[in-house]
């Protein structure tokens, strides 16, 4: 599902939320959620960063990401995808 299906965008704060509260792994491009998430310890389901990922190779990257670990080892993790490499860890 994309946000903008939802409407007009409600900003980063609720869409975390949303994805927490329906227990989705949110993915984005965007910086700031690594912060809500590492500093301010907002809950989430999981997380998916491309901050540096050209869009022609987010699909690929994707796949790759998709095809190593289990769904389940993505839930409640954060994953970072820059420069081709992917790096999982868990939030506190």
């Amino acid at each position: 599902m994309e946000a903008r299906e939802r409407g007009p965008d409600p900003g980063d704060r609720v869409l975390l939320q949303w994805a927490a509260a329906e227990d989705r792994i949110l993915m984005t491009i965007d910086r700031d959620f690594g912060e809500f998430v590492f500093r301010e310890r907002t809950p989430h389901a999981g997380l998916i960063r491309l901050p540096d990922v050209p869009a022609a190779a987010r699909i690929a990257l994707m796949e790759q990401l998709l095809s190593r670990p289990s769904p389940e080892e993505l839930r409640g993790a954060v994953v970072t995808i820059r420069a081709g490499r992917i790096r999982i860890t868990r939030a506190p």
